[in-house]
């Protein structure tokens, strides 16, 4: 009976995962299309120092709710069983946790806008900060959708918060012409955010705190909260060292740059890694099936994150003109060094689900403490020599080793050779090149408006990838096509 009955688990649970990564897939699509859509249009409308503000603000939020993070709700996703029990305890440390870090916010505004020079910061942050208490006070049972790999309401859930933003935002970016016109943004999506939550998940949270059960979730989210705190250090650092240093037009400049260099890559992964930590949490008693599952992801990232990387590298300055004007051009040189770097922290987010799923997330806690103690030690001496370039340049080299060590320690886990490794990035970075070389082909031969040659670059590029594959996966049988049909099928199967 057990027998028989594990291939029809397993085969349930293939099903859930495909059907949940298309489903996140659409949301991510979705969620970052419109997303583009509202930072071209803003871009247009506003000021880089508009950014920067707002980016001050968010950066001060994010320090107080990073290094006050207990992990819970990845020890939610991890634990085995239901976790109803649990809920209560966690939704009230929740609420407590992000009336104290308002409180925080409401104090330290003026210190903060002193610190970085920005008047306006000491009234956006407290404005911003009302959005943490209300994100303290949504649904704590919308934790089920990921752990149940419910990513229809997911879906819904999250586009929800986006569809708000943009609404709000881009008329008041027309009347306003203001840093408010972001910040109004940011509200309404806090707002739907907590209003779906209830509408979407009949769980209902009550005001209990439970020490034992407390301590059960933070024995695993310890490690997790070191994780964020280091990943916050690392993604974040560069920010407040630009931003005191160089100042805040600067500061709005290189995070545009940054959202548009590791947009697509990090985008990718973040999908496969939202669905592939509870999936793989339940693989974690079946050692073979677990590191099949891991390459075949990591094939999958490297076939697609390879290409878009290298297109937004070599059309970096196309892509700026035409979409977002010549106030953001300095960011350019800014984007062609942060794309490699959002591309290896790509590499480095697909250990993460591994590391946690089989309860070793110390180890993706060490590879950031690593990353940040390159980070800390290069970025003053790269940032005297290149300006604002050597500092992107101390990120790809914090990223770059911290995703070749995790991918070390990924392997000693799932116990594959480091040939296979090779082999499934060799052929997408074969093709890559080829690529690059003819869009550069293309594009230094093509003598028309820049809005033409963008477009037929990214045509001929997408023909030259997908025909190089073909042909490597007919002449060296790599599987790419089998692994990309079978998701179809198995999406198929799972709406029937």
């Amino acid at each position: 009976m057990s027998i028989s009955g594990k291939p029809q688990v397993q085969s349930s649970l293939s099903h859930r995962v495909i059907k949940g990564s298309f489903w996140i897939l659409a949301l991510r699509i979705t969620n970052r299309g419109l997303g583009v859509i509202r930072t071209i249009i803003l871009a247009r409308l506003l000021l880089p120092e508009h950014f920067g503000v707002v980016g001050i603000a968010m950066l001060t939020i994010s320090v107080l709710e990073t290094f006050s993070q207990p992990g819970l709700g990845a020890a939610l996703v991890q634990k085995k069983g239901r976790i109803e029990n649990y809920l209560d305890t966690a939704w009230t440390v929740s609420v407590i946790r992000c009336l104290l870090i308002f409180s925080i916010l409401y104090i330290i505004s003026p210190y903060v806008a002193q610190f970085f020079d920005s008047p306006e910061a000491k009234f956006v942050i407290p404005v911003l900060g009302i959005s943490v208490i209300i994100a303290g006070f949504r649904n704590i049972g919308v934790i089920n959708f990921q752990k149940e790999l419910d990513f229809r309401r997911q879906y819904i859930y999250e586009f929800s918060i986006t569809l708000a933003n943009l609404a709000v935002a881009i008329p008041a970016a027309y009347i306003l012409k203001s840093v408010w016109a972001l910040v109004l943004g940011a509200m309404a999506g806090s707002i739907a955010r907590f209003i779906m939550s209830y509408v979407l998940h009949p769980y209902r949270p009550r005001l209990r705190l439970e020490k034992k059960k407390f301590v059960d979730l933070l024995s695993f989210g310890k490690w997790v909260f070191g994780s964020s705190m280091l990943f916050f250090l690392i993604t974040q650092g560069d920010d407040i060292f630009l931003g005191k240093m160089l100042g805040v037009a600067t500061l709005g400049i290189y995070q545009m740059a940054y959202m548009i260099s590791n947009l697509p890559t990090t985008e990718i992964t973040r999908v496969i890694s939202h669905v592939t930590f509870p999936a793989y949490s339940q693989l974690q008693d079946d050692p073979h099936r677990f590191s099949d599952a891991y390459l075949k992801v990591l094939q999958l990232i490297c076939l697609i994150t390879l290409p878009l990387a290298a297109g937004i590298f070599i059309l970096s300055d196309i892509f700026t003109t035409i979409f977002l004007g010549s106030n953001w051009l300095p960011i350019i040189p800014i984007i062609n060094v942060l794309v490699w770097a959002g591309l290896t922290r790509a590499i480095l987010d697909t250990t993460v689900p591994v590391f946690n799923a089989a309860g070793k997330p110390k180890l993706h806690t060490k590879w950031q403490l690593i990353g940040f103690i390159i980070l800390a030690l290069s970025i003053y001496p790269l940032a005297i020599i290149w300006g604002i370039v050597g500092i992107s340049c101390s990120v790809l080299l914090s990223n770059l080793i911290s995703a070749t060590g995790a991918c070390y320690d990924a392997r000693t886990i799932l116990r594959f050779g480091a040939l296979r490794f090779v082999n499934i990035i060799t052929l997408p970075l074969i093709n890559t090149f080829i690529m690059m070389l003819s869009i550069y082909l293309v594009r230094t031969r093509l003598h028309y408006s820049y809005l033409f040659i963008f477009i037929i670059c990214v045509l001929i590029g997408s023909c030259i990838y997908t025909l190089m594959t073909l042909v490597c996966d007919k002449l060296l049988n790599t599987n790419t096509i089998t692994i990309i049909k079978s998701s179809f099928n198995l999406l198929r199967a799972a709406n029937n």
